[in-house]
């Protein structure tokens, strides 16, 4: 599983024009699922993106998480973060879960992340052509990789 992970003043999603998920301040996560991942990765990226200090405390260093000052999460799935660019100039998703393993997954990756962070969690439509909109805090944007630990 891999994740962008953008913390933001405000984000969201749309389908056709019409908005299915929005934020305040907090974390945009766009999720690529992998046809390797299992639900240990879930719960390891899940406790990674809740743990991560990247938000600032009062003397302005990045040393607080989003479990710890509550704010919200935005999860979208994005398959093109398993690309393969090695070969040619057109990107291959050969690593990328099929739908039926991914949609599933990105549901227990939501709802475990919820769990976590003891409150719901915003989200786009799986498989949808979406429009994302976002104003990156910082702008801090991190990449994190469950097969990679980092």
């Amino acid at each position: 599983m891999r994740v962008v992970l953008q913390r933001v003043k405000r984000a969201s999603v749309k389908v056709e024009g019409e908005e299915v998920g929005s934020i305040g301040a907090g974390v945009l996560i766009l999720l690529g699922i992998e046809a390797a991942d299992t639900e240990e990765d879930i719960d390891w990226l899940c406790g990674k993106i809740c743990r991560m200090r990247i938000f600032n405390d009062a003397q302005g260093v990045m040393n607080v998480s989003l479990e710890e000052n509550g704010n919200e999460a935005l999860v979208v799935s994005q398959f093109t973060l398993h690309a393969s660019t090695k070969k040619g100039n057109r990107p291959s998703y050969i690593k990328a879960a099929r739908p039926e393993q991914a949609e599933p997954m990105y549901e227990q990756f939501k709802t475990k992340l919820s769990g976590m962070l003891m409150k719901p969690v915003a989200s786009g439509v799986f498989g949808a052509m979406m429009d994302v909109e976002l104003v990156n805090d910082g702008p801090v944007t991190i990449l994190v990789d469950s097969k990679e630990r980092e």
